[in-house]
């Protein structure tokens, strides 16, 4: 397929790509080399402040790497600067009610009570681009994903889904099994509110993403309708490697 990240998505292509939780450029750069889809940079669970934020989407375009920012709240701030930096789009942790999505998507794009304008900034580049070329190009390309991962987002999910400007659906597992007040991610409960988020995205026309802790479900849950996978981050990587090398040394 062809086309830009949200039109893979929207196609149906099967999206892979990992989140980076170091606020560090060079780790950017370096998974830019690789065949990943996307990034994702974690600005809502670890310690990416708006330079930080500015200076990674700067390494993954120079890289040619699609990114997204899951950002610390739909706070209408946080959305414009991972936007105005140049994101390819934006997780939007906690989305609880179809309220709550139609807010993400109006503060995601340009118009009426939407996203603030700038000229000057990366996304628009830095004032070289007009503004009817530019506001196009960006609602042609930004990605606006709702991350579902409290009981009342799966009571509402059909409304949720509903809503017209949702990429995807993202379920966040670990909340999910946390809100439910289990500890155990396979608990019937949760395994019932992720194909529940399945169905509502297949009868919508939204697509669903998720995290898997086990690689080997990938293709259980694709079979259910989910073709965004967020798998994986760079801590994770590191520790992998690390732990083959002793393995691979000592046996």
């Amino acid at each position: 397929m062809s086309g830009n990240l949200k039109q893979r998505l929207a196609e149906g292509e099967t999206i892979v790509g990992t989140f980076v939780k170091t606020p560090s450029p060079i780790v950017v750069e370096v998974l830019g080399l690789s065949e990943l889809d996307c990034l994702c940079l974690d600005a809502e669970h670890a310690p990416f402040d708006r330079t930080a934020i500015d200076a990674c989407i700067m390494a993954a375009r120079a890289a040619g790497m699609d990114v997204l920012v899951r950002v610390p709240s739909a706070a209408p701030e946080h959305i414009l600067n991972a936007l105005d930096c140049g994101a390819t789009g934006v997780v939007i942790p906690h989305v609880r009610s179809a309220d709550e999505a139609r807010a993400a998507v109006r503060l995601s794009h340009y118009g009426a009570g939407g996203r603030g304008y700038a000229g000057s900034s990366r996304a628009a580049s830095y004032t070289t681009k007009p503004m009817v070329e530019h506001m196009s190009a960006s609602a042609a390309r930004t990605m606006v994903v709702l991350q579902i991962e409290d009981p009342e987002a799966i009571d509402a999910i059909d409304e949720i889904a509903g809503v017209d400007g949702v990429d995807a659906l993202f379920v966040g597992r670990v909340d999910l099994t946390v809100a439910y007040g289990v500890t155990n991610q396979d608990d019937p409960q949760v395994v019932a509110a992720v194909e529940k988020v399945c169905a509502a995205g297949m009868r919508h026309g939204r697509r669903t993403g998720m995290f898997v802790a086990r690689i080997a479900d990938v293709p259980t849950w694709a079979e259910k309708g989910a073709s965004l996978f967020l798998l994986g981050s760079d801590h994770g990587f590191m520790l992998a490697g690390a732990a083959a090398l002793v393995a691979q040394v000592k046996g």
